[in-house]
């Protein structure tokens, strides 16, 4: 069975973070960027979007069998790292896997979790993660067919215009807590999360 390659959105400037790269913080001793991909790689191939260099997330990847794709065009927004991401599927690639990696508590067992879903039903042409309450999140898995208007997205809505666009062919499924949608986006985010965690 081919498994399915994870585009790793981390290309973003997490402006609101002032100085401090929010994918640079330390979660059990390795930054979140570094978590994100080790998680990725135990499922399946990676492709991970990253600012040009130099840039210290590359030092982060040092050593995780990764593919890094440089975007040159980042300050776009979000879709300049799509887009850039999707070129580099295999071209027999039946569906990929899109996730930010800036979401602290998804863990391994969550990827495995939407890719069964995509097994499990089939007839859908996207498969996304969603909170235990049922707001949509991350990760995302868009069929091959999606591919070509995926690569052609501009700014930084994501892929959400795909999504609306086929939104009779997505499947949400459940994720635990809010492990598809936490993120952390400014330094009081982290402080607060920290406090409910032991790292």
């Amino acid at each position: 069975m081919i498994k399915i390659p994870i585009i790793i959105l981390a290309a973003g400037q997490s402006s609101r973070m002032g100085d401090i790269d929010k994918l640079m913080q330390p979660i059990n001793g390795i930054p979140l960027l570094a978590r994100s991909a080790s998680m990725a790689c135990a499922v399946g191939p990676v492709i991970v979007a990253l600012p040009p260099e130099p840039h210290p997330r590359y030092d982060a990847l040092d050593g995780f069998d990764v593919q890094i794709v440089p975007v040159w065009d980042a300050a776009e927004g979000m879709n300049a790292s799509l887009r850039a991401a999707i070129q580099k599927l295999p071209s027999d690639a039946p569906a990929t896997m899109v996730l930010l990696a800036d979401l602290p508590d998804l863990t391994e067992t969550d990827l495995t979790t939407i890719l069964k879903a995509r097994r499990a039903h089939p007839d859908n042409l996207i498969w996304r993660g969603t909170t235990e309450d049922g707001a949509p999140g991350h990760p995302v898995v868009f069929d091959r067919s999606l591919f070509d208007q995926l690569s052609r997205l501009k700014g930084d809505d994501g892929a959400q215009e795909i999504v609306r666009k086929y939104r009779d062919s997505v499947h949400l499924h459940p994720l635990p807590a809010q492990n598809a949608r936490l993120d952390l986006d400014t330094p009081e985010d982290w402080k607060d999360w920290r406090g409910k965690h032991t790292l």
